[in-house]
């Protein structure tokens, strides 16, 4: 398979040239003019982060992609989709709120925000795909309606998937909240009693019968139930939750397919910002201590090498003493593991499984390149 190129630049600046003028320097070598955007909505899909998490991206990085594509006669608007769990961006407008506190304003960064699956997370569209775990994605519709799509991607730790990278992106971040479960779990949620209320209002968007209210509190019948995730949109009290019961693996499998569904059949670009490298997703509501110094800023029409590079860039990185991934290494509660005092658990080298030793990131990458995604060989451009 034929090497993609990825183009990389280190944060190191000069007093003529600030990061974000390298951001656009490096995106513009790397190709992104050659995308026709006149009269084109862009898609910038990137990740507003969790209130209290301070990880996320900041909007100057975005401001810089949406310039770009304006000055390209495009209409750029930045996204994301909603989340399957309880927080801060659960619905549109919580999840616009927490956009704005964080910074993303069309003052600060040049365009609107469009939560792409709607109000409650059900504005969907089926998006056919040729995979063996997923057959029609439930991607956010304004992600689908877009021309042209533009992944922005802050690279760090993840707690299941091994790391947050473009795929992470694309596939988890561009489902609506039923394709969040369908790549989470078998489909199936579940009521926590203690905080139903008995109101009725997942039974009256059940389009299946298999919810019923006895004694003023809600229970879901698995056997009628098709995942579709919509109870948990609508319960006031966020006592619908999603199962959580596909291994890790497949969880990768599925994202993997979903960011095929999104990308496909249209011109896309892929940016992902190494920096501030904290151990878990940035829907966390806090972020601890990186992991590894900060690396860079990476760009391909290459989603696949571009996880790949990150990824290796991160794992030739040393390791910040006091992290996460320090902690795990050292096995500082060694009679947990089996080993003698102060054994070292990082002899693989790889970063992310060392910090999360149940996540596998590579499936993501191998089954992105079996199913037509992209490769994961490449060849790094520095600028």
């Amino acid at each position: 398979m034929e090497k993609s190129k990825v183009y990389f630049t280190s944060f190191k600046t000069s007093y003529t040239e600030n990061i974000p003028q390298k951001l656009r320097r490096l995106i513009t070598t790397a190709g992104i003019k050659t995308i026709d955007f006149t009269d084109k909505y862009a898609a910038i899909k990137i990740h507003f982060g969790e209130l209290g998490n301070l990880a996320f991206l900041r909007p100057n990085y975005a401001k810089v992609v949406v310039d770009l594509v304006k000055e390209q006669g495009g209409k750029a608007f930045l996204t994301d989709c909603n989340t399957l769990y309880v927080g801060s961006r659960k619905n549109a407008l919580d999840h616009l709120d927490t956009a704005y506190e964080n910074g993303f304003t069309p003052f600060s960064t040049g365009c609107h925000v469009l939560i792409a699956d709607g109000l409650k997370g059900t504005d969907e569209v089926l998006a056919p795909v040729d995979g063996e775990y997923v057959t029609e994605a439930k991607i956010g519709r304004a992600i689908m309606d877009a021309d042209v799509f533009i992944s922005l991607t802050h690279f760090k730790g993840h707690e299941a998937t091994g790391f947050g990278g473009a795929l992470k992106n694309i596939g988890m971040g561009g489902g609506s909240r039923a394709g969040k479960m369908e790549m989470h779990c078998d489909g199936k949620p579940q009521v926590q009693q203690t905080a139903c209320i008995g109101c009725g209002m997942c039974t009256r968007v059940c389009a299946h019968e298999a919810i019923t209210v006895t004694n003023k509190k809600a229970s879901v019948d698995h056997n009628k139930c098709v995942g579709c995730g919509r109870c948990i949109g609508v319960c006031p009290k966020d006592a619908v939750e999603p199962g959580d019961n596909s291994a890790n693996d497949v969880l990768n499998y599925k994202i993997a397919e979903y960011s095929k569904a999104i990308c496909q059949n249209r011109p896309g670009f892929h940016i992902s910002i190494v920096c501030d490298v904290s151990p878990n997703c940035d829907c966390h509501a806090e972020n601890d201590i990186p992991i590894i110094p900060n690396v860079g800023m990476f760009a391909s029409f290459d989603p696949v090498a571009l996880d790949v590079a990150c990824a290796d860039a991160c794992n030739r990185q040393p390791v910040i003493k006091g992290s996460v991934l320090d902690d795990q290494r050292t096995c500082k509660h060694a009679e947990n593991h089996g080993h003698g005092e102060n054994h070292d658990c990082g002899e693989d080298g790889d970063h992310f499984h060392v910090t999360h030793p149940d996540t596998n990131w590579r499936s993501c990458v191998e089954h992105a390149q079996k199913i037509g995604l992209g490769s994961m060989q490449y060849e790094l451009v520095e600028i």
